[in-house]
């Protein structure tokens, strides 16, 4: 309540701000894309280094600290802690979760493997980078409608 009055205008400055960052995104993307594949980059050769099981870990280490994991999770232990108490059902809950989460980080590993050639390349950076400003965009433009006006 206490910070209703400013709301208003808070959504327009985070739509501004969001907007100086899709443009500025947009900007640099065609900076890079231009200046072509012989002009130095920050990451450049990082995507071939990747390994697959440097993959899997990352997007593991991701679902770990992601807070609403932790909260799904807690909830749903602390929801149904009468019936996890005995022992067989406690292991089937942690053995499903765990295959859960490992067959969600294999399917993002191997999509971004199996995306990885096009993203990056020189045209799929470029495509990356005006789609995410997009996004950018479109979010910005739904603070202000949610503003009203």
């Amino acid at each position: 309540g206490a910070i209703e009055p400013y709301a208003g205008p808070l959504r327009w400055a985070s739509a501004a701000v969001l907007l100086v960052m899709a443009a500025a995104g947009a900007a640099a993307a065609y900076r890079r894309h231009r200046a072509g594949p012989d002009a130095a980059s920050p990451d450049d050769g990082r995507a071939d280094r990747v390994t697959p099981a440097g993959a899997f870990v990352t997007f593991a280490g991701i679902t770990v600290i992601n807070p609403m994991t932790v909260v799904y999770f807690a909830a749903l232990v602390i929801g149904s802690g009468a019936e996890l108490a005995r022992g067989v059902e406690a292991v089937a809950f942690v053995a499903a979760a765990f295959a859960a989460s490992a067959s969600w980080q294999l399917l993002l590993a191997g999509g971004g493997a199996l995306l990885g050639r096009f993203v990056t390349g020189p045209r799929g950076r470029l495509v990356t980078a005006f789609v995410s400003s997009a996004v950018i965009v479109v979010l910005a433009v739904r603070m202000v409608v949610m503003d009203g006006g």
